[in-house]
């Protein structure tokens, strides 16, 4: 009989979550007091205003940039710990070259792949065209930025799990529905973000089960575990490099592939499989026989992790700051999409998980709300890939809930293979199975709340600080 430990893997793995959420704001402290003096500044700004104090012309500009750095801030500390968190827990990579590696990868997704999304958020979401004297989209964005900003705070404050993506997009739809009306909104755009939200999850987990099953299936129960990993894992990360560079080619703008780049893209897997089997090989070497399992031969790939997660970070998540930016640059200065916004934008989050990630990562990669190696390094890759997919796509989704996809692909997955491969039926108690139940459905209703109460309350506060700034222009 089960003696139900096998079954506890999803809800410890979700309980850790929830301590590592936690320490994710004692550590941003710092980042919140900030964001006290920031929001103080403004509002003594609006009552100026408001009492008839003639400000500059670009003051709602400033604002709304120094709150989108804010925001990059905020969004490179909070999300670093999803990246190199495992890694670092792990030993696999130091802290402080790990977080470096990360903010590098962020940038450079920014640079290489924001564009797609940014321009989601900065020119799909509104019809800005045309517009009347009172409805500026740099107003109308700088509102937004505001607006969201001021709802995550709020939330944050409340020990509210939101998103930065959907706070942003709510707040962009709401400041432009109070500028420019209903008809202004790309309702079919908005759809399909959501959807996307829906989708990406579900895409996550089954992603994350593949790639657990085949490591289980071909290294984990094989007769020469050392063997197969030999073959398995550098296999997996040279597959990955291939695809990942096939991404890269394939990004707007890019000429489509051809003969020349397919075979590039292979020969670098090749020489990717290559050295990956060497560090394995010296992997081990270095190690006792006894000592070896799948989840201490899995440093290779766990680096490999952070630099996916670090990049699938910086080209979906950056857009949250650069696409309202954008639009309030080039309000000031028409022209094309600038992308120096995207990379301050990317810089802004690369410095985020500099300087306040390590505290983030040591409480999450050095204590008890770590996950298991294995499985980290599953949820991990399979949250990178798919938030790559819809940085490809245009489609802005928060990097937090395709995490949490990739751990409910993992937990059920082993719960599956323990039922399967010992063919005997559960055997827990009818009340411990409808605690597990519940356990899982709450996170489930969490999510489906964040994303109810989430887009309207930023598109609310963002309306009403439109208005505002509308009064005090």
């Amino acid at each position: 009989m089960l003696n139900g430990r096998d079954f506890r893997i999803l809800d410890k793995d979700l309980d850790r979550l929830g301590h590592a959420e936690g320490a994710g704001r004692v550590a941003a402290r710092p980042l919140r007091r900030l964001g006290l003096v920031l929001g103080i500044s403004l509002l003594a700004l609006l009552v100026a205003a408001l009492a008839g104090v003639a400000l500059p012309a670009q003051a709602p500009l400033i604002a709304g940039f120094s709150v989108a750095l804010y925001m990059g801030l905020n969004i490179g500390a909070n999300d670093v710990a999803n990246s190199v968190g495992a890694a670092v827990g792990a030993r696999a990579i130091p802290l402080g070259l790990g977080l470096t590696l990360v903010a590098a990868a962020q940038l450079a997704g920014a640079l290489l792949a924001g564009d797609t999304v940014t321009e989601t958020i900065a020119s799909d979401i509104l019809t800005l065209s045309p517009l009347g004297p009172d409805a500026a989209p740099g107003r109308i964005m700088a509102a937004a930025l505001v607006g969201a900003a001021l709802w995550i705070t709020l939330a944050n404050w409340a020990r509210a799990p939101v998103s930065t993506t959907h706070s942003v997009i709510g707040a962009v739809a709401g400041a432009g529905m109070a500028g420019l009306g209903m008809a202004a909104i790309n309702w079919p755009v908005v759809a399909g973000i959501a959807l996307g939200w829906m989708v990406a999850p579900i895409a996550s987990a089954l992603l994350a089960a593949a790639v657990l099953g085949l490591l289980r299936w071909r290294v984990h129960f094989a007769p020469d575990r050392v063997a197969a990993a030999r073959i398995w894992l550098p296999a997996l990360i040279g597959v990955t490099a291939t695809i990942f560079a096939a991404y890269l080619l394939t990004l707007p703008g890019r000429p489509p592939l051809e003969g020349g780049a397919i075979a590039a893209c292979a020969a670098l897997g090749l020489v990717v499989f290559a050295f990956a089997r060497r560090h394995l090989d010296r992997q081990i070497a270095a190690q006792p026989s006894q000592d070896l399992s799948l989840k201490n031969l899995l440093a290779g790939p766990l680096i490999v992790t952070v630099i996916l997660s670090g990049f699938a970070h910086g080209a979906n998540d950056v857009a949250n700051v650069a696409g309202p930016l954008s639009v309030m640059m080039n309000s000031a200065d028409p022209g094309e999409l600038p992308l120096w916004v995207i990379g301050l934008a990317g810089l802004s989050v690369a410095l985020g998980s500099l300087i306040f990630g390590r505290r983030l990562v040591r409480m999450v990669g050095s204590s008890i709300t770590r996950l298991n190696t294995v499985r980290a390094f599953c949820a991990a890759l399979a949250a990178a890939a798919t938030v790559l997919a819809c940085s490809a796509a245009g489609l802005p989704v928060s990097t937090t809930h395709c995490a949490v996809g990739g751990i409910f692909g993992v937990g059920f997955y082993r719960e599956w293979e323990d039922r399967f491969r010992r063919k005997t039926p559960a055997s827990l108690p009818a009340e411990e199975q409808h605690r597990r139940r519940l356990v899982r459905r709450s996170h489930v209703w969490t999510t489906l709340a964040a994303w109810a109460v989430t887009v309207p309350c930023a598109g609310a506060v963002a309306a009403v600080t439109y208005l505002l700034l509308t009064l005090a222009a």
